[in-house]
């Protein structure tokens, strides 16, 4: 098979099953029987949302689970360059010939059927899972959690719930506390359920579902505490006490992911070889990444470049925490955004942090803000701002006034990979 195979049938399956958004299971339950039920025949599976820092908390616990020795599958969205980020075998990005081969067999199982893009390539990483051995599968929540297409199974070893903010609310509601209902929506009858930081409203709502299913949780600042102390994280909890390096992922965020991926681990028997691995040895692209190699890099060899897939203020909050963390620099922003999302409140928690702006269309996308609405957007909440054509202009543009700015490019996942791509 060519390597091209696969992305012939992606988009087979975009034309006939467009990228849209239908919160159902109906067409999950579907389309499972159709493949013999592989969500019955996972390894103990680690299901995990919340609206940030999913991917990190995953990023960490599969270092962790992998550095005591363990084999994980994994399953994350969206991918940032190609598809088979999304698919992890036993460790190891899903391969050309069996993501081929997956893809092949779902469509025709699903034959004519309605089904949406996210649920048929989610129902093809489980199929990838069922037929390949692993101590634990990890699955992250695509969208809210209760209606999610990786909400098939039954009873999981555990489940994660990472902090809850507002994103999203034209298909998971406009309170915090409807959100948290949806994302509670993944806490199963008696399974164990990690609660990572969470504002009161919240919280609330999640203590009531897992009350109600009788689902012990394993809640921060009251079952287990991280903090950071004399550059070391420090982790608590009713076992005792762990003094451990920083997050290899930078963040004052990346702590309390850390401190669920921990309290994961933990409750799953690990000791501190898992511990340390998880947050010295954890990968995960886009998030605070600072860029060190690649043609950008040349462009701007005096300059420090950034890149953050966050897209909502409680991104831009751990953003300009971190910002304010690193030494002092004129820093500048590129940015591109989806136009679903609150483009006005995320800036705004920027404007302070960045001496200015450049808005830039994302390749690709139909629903990018274009560079001129990103433009209006900065500028209504005090921010010098200049469209580009693209990155590249954007950056020369920057760097012709200040050669050693810092620079960071962010506001969108879909941004990230576009940056990733060309930089690679």
């Amino acid at each position: 098979m060519t390597e091209a195979q696969s992305d012939i049938l992606l988009e087979r399956m975009m034309s006939l099953h467009p990228k849209i958004i239908d919160l159902t299971l109906d067409r999950m339950w579907r389309v499972l029987a159709a493949l013999n039920h592989p969500e019955r025949r996972l390894p103990p599976v680690i299901h995990i949302a919340g609206t940030n820092g999913k991917g990190s908390t995953q990023a960490m616990i599969r270092a962790g689970l992998e550095g005591a020795g363990l084999t994980t599958h994994a399953y994350t969205s969206p991918h940032l360059v190609r598809f088979h980020e999304r698919i992890r075998v036993a460790g190891d990005l899903i391969d050309e010939q069996t993501l081929s081969r997956i893809l092949d067999t779902c469509l025709e199982a699903n034959g004519p059927d309605p089904i949406t893009y996210f649920e048929i390539t989610t129902a093809a990483a489980l199929l990838a899972f069922a037929e390949n051995s692993a101590n634990y599968t990890l699955l992250e929540v695509g969208l809210g959690g209760r209606l999610d297409a990786t909400n098939v199974i039954e009873t999981p070893a555990i489940t994660v719930i990472t902090p809850v903010d507002l994103d999203h609310q034209q298909f998971l509601g406009d309170t915090l506390g409807k959100i948290a209902a949806e994302k509670a929506g993944i806490i199963k009858r008696g399974v164990p359920c990690v609660v990572g930081p969470q504002k009161d409203e919240a919280l609330e709502v999640i203590e009531a579902q897992a009350a109600k299913l009788g689902a012990p949780l394993l809640a921060y600042g009251q079952h287990w505490h991280v903090w950071e102390e004399r550059g070391r994280l420090v982790y608590q909890d009713e076992t005792g006490l762990l003094d451990l390096p920083l997050p290899n992922l930078a963040g004052a965020h990346q702590i309390q992911n850390a401190g669920a991926a921990l309290t994961v681990l933990r409750h799953l028997g690990l000791g501190e070889t898992a511990a340390e691995a998880a947050v010295g040895k954890a990968d995960w692209p886009a998030r605070m990444q600072r860029l060190r190699h690649g043609p950008l890099i040349d462009m701007a060899p005096e300059a420090e470049i950034w890149l953050d897939g966050g897209h909502n203020p409680h991104a831009a909050r751990a953003i300009a925490a971190t910002l304010t963390q690193l030494p002092k620099r004129p820093t500048h922003l590129i940015c591109g955004m989806m136009n679903t999302k609150d483009v006005a409140g995320f800036m705004s928690l920027l404007a302070e942090h960045a001496e200015s702006l450049q808005g830039v269309t994302i390749a690709g996308q139909t629903a990018t803000l274009s560079a001129a609405e990103t433009v209006a957007a900065a500028s209504s909440v005090g921010l010098e701002a200049d469209a580009a054509d693209s990155v590249d202009q954007a950056l020369k543009t920057i760097l012709a006034q200040e050669p050693h700015a810092r620079v960071l490019i962010c506001g969108s996942l879909y941004l990230a990979g576009v940056v990733l791509q060309e930089n690679g």
